[in-house]
């Protein structure tokens, strides 16, 4: 890190130049304020909870009523009002007619409420979600009315068909600004929508008749702005075609030269409209950008503070680009996701105005503090991977909470508070076994219980069938007749205060099912863009054979020590097509993890799974004479290098037509200087030919 800020609280960290689950849960269950697993370990004083269980929880936002709109990645809006989870969704895009792409990263993926919501006449929700068209998947903007009774009607479409190439690199959060106009974030798209290059190589986000890889403004009503930086001559509209020919400009940009902008995070201390973008890097660096009018952030061309993929080639920015007020290294975190800035007088004072953010992959919350030091410390830890996907402050019992969504343990909504001078203790809780043939003898553990003043702690068990215990160790058992019941846990330290509960459900007499995964078969393999077929079945000792149609399916691309979910669905012989990497590196470090769970009548669940690994090839990549650079996927190599690729690929490769005292004479398989190529089932060779002097 480089510490350069300069004094101030909230405008320090604008000057800061330094610099992408578990199982996807299928359905929801509210528990009201159930506490956290125990792993969780926060500053002295506050305390984490968890509000809702939510499969696939994209972003959250409140109503003027203090509703929680949740949104979630397979296309549902849920509402939690009054402590409970309301059924059904509010809005359902996967049903009865699907409407939505919600495979790889896309989804319904940011949520908005119109500050002007409480008035007659209003109402009005705003939603980001990856639409459907015929086959092709396209991102939007649209606008719903949310009535008192939780349901989300008349859509009006504000942004249309900003392409979602690759399937990642969508953006999608959507805010309003206390200027009262809607801000939209918007990736790059994972693969240039124009038929160039992807990951490092794409640079789409250049493109400035392009939506993609910008942030947009427009009235709640979708018009522009008229103190847009980009109108007048040479500009169009682009809101509803994606785009235009260059060298027009998009009106509705507001910044721009941004790689994946996942999240945004809006100053409600500031007297105007100040905002950070949480920019997911590449390889390299992830960044945190202070939003200003007609920004370039310098996306492909820069990544942090520093030259695409570099850590070294770090000098001031071109003309006309702008560095990030912060970013970190690999060795800090791998994906930025959500921000949020701490309210002026609701915790502790030394937090007035910090950021906080989060990062997908390591499981941390961070703060940069600004008080004028400009430091990152860990603020929250061991949320787990695939975690605090986006924060917003709200409602708690008369004050203000931290909420985030969480892919881990399936799905939460949690949320952390502060509890001021004896912290709450957390309960945490695990049963073994919790289902078999009656009578069922469960024995119970809460010894990942912790206080965080370190008090000593009883344990308060109810065991769901009218009896309750008090134990001294964190240890007991209990025998259960035949019925499903629900155990809980709470602790309490020596002051009083007492933890919220935990709860397992006992499945006494029941057993579960058993699926079995017949296709893709064990040990089979992949090409990109080859479609998959998802096929199994299940048998249940109580139930016998399980109804197919019911069968659940999850499929995540693993990524180093990160899953991004790729696909899901129910019923059997469902297709998807399998991904390409996310960019070379990754080619040696990906697969896909299939997972099958059944239910039966009595709601305990079985899984299976299988690993499916992706068919790779070695590409040689060779110059004559040797020891010249060419390019793949906009990677440096010296010839002659040998990558990793996947069947089906398509690579990218350049010569250049000069490199001193040689000029390009051809390649081997005949294409142009800079051409692709698709990596073929067997391995293979390309050789750019040279010869010295002037072509």
């Amino acid at each position: 890190m480089r510490e350069d800020f300069t004094s101030g609280r909230r405008r320090a960290i604008e000057h800061r130049l330094p610099r992408a689950a578990a199982v996807v849960v299928l359905g929801i269950c509210a528990i009201g304020a159930a506490a956290s697993g125990g792993a969780i370990v926060l500053p002295p004083g506050f305390t984490d909870e968890l509000v809702a269980e939510v499969g696939s929880p994209t972003a959250l936002a409140f109503t003027p009523d203090g509703r929680l709109l949740i949104t979630t990645q397979p296309g549902q809006l849920w509402v939690y009002q009054n402590g409970a989870l309301v059924s059904p969704a509010a809005l359902n895009l996967a049903s009865p007619t699907n409407v939505i792409c919600s495979n790889s990263e896309r989804g319904l993926l940011g949520v908005a409420v119109d500050p002007s919501f409480a008035t007659p006449n209003n109402n009005f929700i705003y939603v980001y979600y990856t639409f459907n068209r015929a086959g092709t998947c396209v991102n939007r903007v649209s606008k719903y009315t949310l009535s008192t009774g939780n349901v989300a009607s008349g859509q009006t479409v504000l942004i249309d068909n900003i392409p979602s190439t690759a399937g990642n690199h969508n953006g999608g959060d959507v805010q309003f600004g206390k200027d009262g106009y809607l801000y939209v974030s918007v990736g790059d798209g994972g693969c240039d929508y124009a038929g160039g290059g992807c990951a490092g190589a794409n640079d789409a986000a250049r493109d400035q008749h392009s939506l993609v890889g910008k942030i947009l403004r427009i009235t709640r009503d979708g018009t522009i702005p008229t103190d847009n930086p980009f109108t007048g001559a040479n500009t169009a509209d682009c809101r509803f075609a994606g785009g235009t020919t260059a060298p027009n400009r998009c009106r509705e940009t507001f910044a721009w030269g941004l790689r994946n902008p996942f999240r945004m995070a809006f100053d409600g201390n500031d007297g105007g409209t100040r905002f950070f973008i949480n920019d997911v890097g590449q390889n390299t660096w992830e960044e945190i950008d202070l939003g200003a009018p007609g920004a370039d952030y310098g996306w492909n061309v820069r990544e942090g503070h520093c030259a695409n993929g570099s850590t070294t080639n770090c000098g001031p920015p071109p003309a006309g680009m702008t560095n990030p007020v912060h970013d970190y290294g690999r060795s800090i975190g791998a994906s930025i996701t959500g921000g949020a800035f701490v309210p002026f007088g609701l915790w502790p004072s030394e937090y007035d105005g910090d950021y906080l953010f989060s990062d997908y992959v390591v499981g941390k919350i961070f703060r940069i503090e600004a008080s004028g030091a400009g430091l990152r410390s860990e603020f929250a830890t061991g949320l787990g991977g695939s975690s605090a996907v986006h924060l917003r402050f709200g409602p708690r019992a008369g004050t203000q909470a931290l909420y985030y969504t969480t892919y881990a343990n399936g799905g939460d909504i949690r949320r952390i508070y502060f509890t001021a001078a004896n912290g709450v203790p957390t309960a945490a809780m695990t049963a073994s076994p919790m289902s078999g043939p009656a009578p069922l003898t469960v024995n119970f553990n809460g010894s990942g219980s912790s206080d965080p003043d370190n008090d000593p702690l009883p344990w308060l068990w109810t065991f769901g069938d009218g009896q309750s215990a008090t134990t001294a160790v964190p240890t007991t058992s209990h025998p259960y007749a035949a019925g499903n019941y629900t155990a809980s846990l709470t602790v309490r330290d020596s002051k009083g205060a007492t933890s919220a509960p935990v709860t397992v459900t006992i499945f006494s007499g029941n057993t579960a099912p058993s699926p079995v995964i017949s296709s893709p078969a064990a040990g089979a393999t992949f090409a990109v863009g080859q479609t998959i077929t998802l096929t199994g079945s299940a048998t249940d000792a109580q139930d016998g054979t399980i109804n197919p149609a019911t069968l659940q399916w999850t499929v995540l691309r693993h990524h180093m020590t990160h899953t991004h979910p790729w696909f899901s669905g129910t019923g059997n012989n469902r297709t998807f097509t399998a991904p390409a990497p996310e960019d070379l590196a990754a080619t040696t470090n990906s697969f896909l993890e299939i997972i099958l769970t059944a239910r039966d009548s009595g709601g305990l669940s079985g899984t299976a799974t299988r690993n499916v690994q992706p068919r790779t090839v070695a590409i040689t990549l060779a110059t004559n004479p040797s020891g010249l650079n060419l390019t793949v996927n906009g990677t440096t190599v010296t010839g002659p290098t040998t990558i990793t690729s996947w069947v089906g690929w398509q690579l990218a490769l350049a010569a250049p037509t000069r490199q001193s005292p040689y000029s390009f004479v051809s390649w081997s398989d005949g294409g142009a200087a800079t051409h692709s190529v698709i990596t073929p089932s067997t391995p293979a060779t390309y050789t750019a030919t040279y010869k010295k002097g002037k072509k």
